[in-house]
């Protein structure tokens, strides 16, 4: 009786994964160490809410405030959050230029893709398994990531992990995360299909992700409408709302942008007289409340996917009319 065969992985998707293992295990390995981090962050979470809380003198019942000073574990907290929010939203750079140089650029300079292309594997099935591999395996680690930073931020105070609407936090805390590392494997796998060549792919998928992220992070704010509030409400908005726009009118009707009077006064007699004093009638501000999170995730993660698609479709119309 013979000894059963050992069959060992093949495939396209098997050669993807064993040409380019060394992104792989580095893949592996920050996944390994983000969750790692992530999970301490979570361990210490509530010490580090406590050193940032109100203390005092043993007997008081609140946290002493001698050992909160030699704790310090809100600098630790925020600088491992701070870390991992960081390295979560510039994903897609290293991403684009490891796709524009190492899984297309490199392989069409040196003419592996071409010999592949004359054996068994079309010019179609290629592409596919470049893109679909590693896809698969950046949408997978990513949202592990952005679910590991949100659980690890629990009740997500600002004044331990910074506001909602700040570029690392927003990207790296919702889907929006996930969209901008596909948009830099699929821009950098067009770069390497149009230069052929690594280096110059990875720079020019650089560029181009870095220039698509900048106008995304400005106009990021308007891609939903902002919400605007008349009277007295406008000098004090909710504390986790990024205001936009601020103003007020005065007796004649004139509306003044970004006008600051009054602003920062609690009591209501003091804002009277502020507002006999400088003649206004009324205030106005627009801004983005953080119930707006979620509409301007999606928005923003429609049109990365839009950037997904056509440079999917612009990769693969290239290849079908070289190849034709």
């Amino acid at each position: 009786m013979s000894a059963p065969t050992l069959h060992r992985p093949s495939g396209l998707t098997w050669t993807v994964l064993r040409l380019h293992r060394a992104a792989l295990y580095a893949w592996g390995a920050a996944l390994l160490a983000t969750a790692a981090v992530l999970t301490w962050m979570y361990v210490i979470g509530p010490d580090a809410r406590a050193a940032i809380g109100p203390c005092g003198s043993p007997g008081t019942g609140l946290p002493d405030c001698e050992d909160l000073r030699a704790i310090r574990t809100d600098e630790t907290y925020g600088i491992g959050i701070g870390l991992i929010s960081t390295a979560v939203s510039y994903l897609m750079f290293p991403v684009a230029a490891w796709a524009g140089a190492a899984l297309i650029g490199r392989e069409l300079e040196n003419g592996t893709a071409q010999l592949a292309w004359t054996q068994s594997v079309t010019p179609m099935r290629w592409l596919v398994a470049k893109l679909a591999v590693p896809a698969a395996l950046l949408t997978a680690g990513t949202t592990l990531a952005v679910l590991l930073e949100v659980w690890a931020r629990r009740d997500d105070n600002p004044n331990l992990v910074g506001h909602w609407y700040g570029s690392d936090v927003y990207i790296s805390t919702g889907p929006v995360a996930v969209a901008y590392v596909l948009a830099g494997l699929t821009v950098g796998a067009l770069a390497g299909l149009v230069l052929r060549k690594a280096l110059p792919a990875a720079g020019a998928a650089f560029a181009v992700t870095l220039a698509l992220y900048n106008v995304l992070d400005r106009f990021r704010m308007s891609l939903w409408p902002a919400s605007t509030v008349t009277g007295r409400a406008a000098l004090h908005l909710p504390p986790d709302a990024l205001a936009l726009e601020n103003g007020a009118v005065t007796r004649n009707g004139e509306r003044l942008g970004n006008d600051l009077a009054c602003v920062g006064l609690d009591g209501s007699s003091e804002i009277s007289r502020c507002m006999q004093r400088t003649g206004l009638t009324d205030f106005w501000a627009t801004y983005q409340p953080e119930s707006h999170f979620w509409p301007l995730q999606l928005v923003e993660s429609g049109l990365l996917l839009a950037v997904v698609g056509l440079a999917t479709a612009a990769a693969f119309t290239l290849v079908r009319r070289r190849t034709a």
